[in-house]
Order: C-alpha cells, then structure tokens, then sequence
C-alpha cells in the first residue's frame, strides 16, 4: 500500500531496473527495422522472411507461458533473467554466422525461445521489488520507452553507415548491454518463490478479476493493430513525408513517456481497473477519429491519446498485478498476461489486414469496437472486486 513505509530504501534497484528496460528496448527499436533487412540480406525472398518472422512469434507465445511456469518453480526471478539474456546473446551470435534458410530459420528460433521470458520475468521482478521500496512503476519503466525512441533513430542513422548485412551485430551489441544490465540486477529478499502445490499453481488462472484483466488489457492493446500496421502505409499514400511519419510516431511515444513519469503522482483513487478504462475510452476516442481520415493538423494532437490507449492500459495492468499476483505464482501470471497480448495482437493483425485492404481507414471503426469490449472487461473486473 503507498501509505506504508516501505521495507527498502535508499538503494539502486530502481536504477538498475531502469537499465534494464531500457537495454531491452533499444534491441526492440532496433530488432524491428533492422532484423528484415539483415534476413533480407542473407538472401532470403519476401516469402521466407515472413515465415522466419512468423516462426519466431509463434514460438515466443509456448516459450513466455512454458519459461515463467518453470521459473516459479524451480529458479529465482534474477537467475532466470540472468540466464535468458545470456543465452540470448549467444542465440544472436550463432545467427549472425547462420548461412542458408535452414541454419536462419533455426537460430532464429532459438532467439525467440530464449529471449521471450525476459520482459515478463523483469516486469515480475521488478513490480515485486518497486512494491518493496515503495516505487512507482511508471517512472522505471519510462526508461524502455526513451531508448525505444532513441533506438529507432539511432538505427535509421546506422542503415546509412553500415552494410545490411552486418545489421545483426547492432541487435548482439544490444543483447550484450541487456545481459550486462541483467547482472547488475539487485536481489530482491524471497527472490525464490516456495514451489506452488497443486492446489496453489496457477492459482491466478482461477481468479475471475485477473481473467477480466487478462481480457480487458489485451483487447485495449491489440485494439493498436491497425495503427501498428497500416498507419505509416496510410500516411505514406496520403503524401506524407518521412519526417512528418516519424514525428507522429514518435509524439505517441513522447505522450507515453509523460504519463510514465508521473504515474507516481495519480490520485490514489485511481486504481488499476479505473486506468484501464481510462485507456479504453482513449482508444475508442482514438479510433473513432482515426476512422474519419482526419487531417493532418488533427493527427498531431491526436497522436497524444497514445499515453491512453496504451499507456494507461499498461500501467492498470502492471498496477493490477502487483496488488493481486499469487506470490507462488507471480512470474507465471506476468507470462500469462504477455501471452493474453501476442494472442490477442495476432488476431487483430490478422483481421487488420483484411479491413484495411477492405475499406482503408474505416478499419479503424472495428478497433474502436475492440477496445469498447477491452472497456467491458475492465468494468466487469470492477463488479468483481466490489463484491
């Protein structure tokens, strides 16, 4: 509870946490622009590239679930993420010599499987370890999405110095960072939790609030697809230049960063199921308008709503798991959540596709839908609470 004096003061686990956000991020603003050309470089067709792509997120969705399963009951939080960034580093070394489709497709896979706990094992680590010094999430985690940013531009500098084809060594250097910053990690006391029973494991998949939760946060997020997807095409066939595309992504992203930096300071009142509501009206406001093919002198202020729809979202649901996440259980509710996510995301990507090839901006109409039922969840979650 914020009113309690906390059991740790003074010392760097915020700090260190925040490195290793950040260190994570900046590989994901690298990964995503970089990762298809380097694929592309090693001579595989569009074709191929998208198989490699699709085999690593399918494999990320068993691996998340199955790796925090096994950390809950056999490891501690710290040792797993240790492991997991040190394997990942040699996963992108063995694919960054990797020739041929095969010898790719398999290192490729190897990375994904190795890597996929890291976020949601820090996320558990970290909300348990805040929760002991009396720390907001929020201004922590603000860390990832600075590097995000600063990863993104970093990597549109590097296309121009460097040959496509060492492109990966800039994803292993940062893999390398994540690994370092992952030994710097503070322990946090009780970091191995007592092994659940069977009574006990998985005990959170049988709370009717975190299913609602589950539900409500991953359809918020996913109700993102067709921004995600389609938004810079859309923009880029609307003569859009590259700068004006760059800085409205990078504005949601700014917007994001504010509402992380002052969650510390929200009322009280506002709990995790009132944020996620909050970030459900965000996006049905958002997409809403979106469906209209607003002009540009609209987009810009509109782009600001992303500290909502995503924003607020992601904080309610950290918020809420570190309140209600099963001590013998917490690393594997954090995976189940980040599960919920990548399911719910391939379903709407999936579905974008088809809208948007259909009816271009009025795909957004169906993403305004999603989040409504993303708003229904939540209320529901707090039916269920009030009981």
């Amino acid at each position: 509870m914020a009113h309690l004096k906390p059991a740790i003061v003074n010392d760097s686990f915020a700090c260190r946490l925040a490195l290793v956000y950040a260190a994570f991020f900046a590989i994901v603003g690298w990964h995503l622009p970089l990762f298809p050309l380097w694929l592309q470089a090693r001579g595989l067709d569009p074709a191929a590239i998208g198989l490699v792509l699709a085999a690593m997120q399918a494999v990320r969705v068993v691996a998340t679930p199955a790796g925090t399963r096994i950390v809950d009951r056999y490891g501690s939080l710290r040792g797993a993420i240790v492991a997991s960034a040190a394997a990942s580093v040699a996963a992108v070394a063995l694919l960054g010599v990797a020739n041929g489709f095969t010898f790719v497709l398999v290192a490729a896979v190897a990375l994904a499987f190795v890597s996929a706990p890291v976020l949601p094992l820090t996320d558990a680590h970290g909300l348990k370890g805040l929760a002991a010094r009396g720390r907001a999430y929020g201004p922590v985690r603000l860390w990832g999405s600075v590097a995000f940013i600063a990863a993104n531009l970093t990597g549109g500098v590097l296309l121009d110095i460097l040959a496509p084809g060492h492109l990966i060594w800039v994803i292993f250097a940062g893999n390398c960072a994540l690994a370092a910053a992952a030994l710097l990690f503070v322990r946090v006391p009780g970091d191995k939790a007592p092994a659940p029973t069977a009574a006990q494991g998985h005990s959170h998949l049988r709370q009717p609030a975190f299913l609602a939760i589950a539900a409500a946060g991953s359809m918020i997020q996913a109700s993102h697809a067709v921004y995600y997807g389609f938004s810079s095409l859309d923009w880029t066939a609307k003569g859009f230049t590259g700068v004006t595309i760059g800085t409205l992504w990078a504005l949601g992203v700014a917007a994001e960063i504010v509402l992380f930096a002052y969650a510390g300071r929200l009322p009280r009142r506002i709990g995790p199921v009132t944020l996620i509501a909050i970030g459900a009206a965000g996006g049905i406001l958002r997409w809403i308008t979106m469906m209209f093919d607003p002009p540009a002198a609209l987009l810009f202020p509109l782009q600001l709503l992303h500290a909502l729809s995503f924003g607020a979202t992601h904080l309610g649901t950290m918020m809420f798991l570190s309140q209600n996440a099963p001590e013998q259980s917490r690393a594997a509710a954090q995976g189940d959540i980040a599960t919920a996510n990548s399911l719910m995301m391939a379903a709407a990507s999936a579905l974008a596709g088809v809208l948007y090839g259909a009816g271009g901006s009025l795909a957004y109409a169906a993403m305004a839908v999603l989040a409504a039922a993303g708003g229904s969840f939540a209320l529901i979650a707090a039916r269920i609470n009030a009981r």
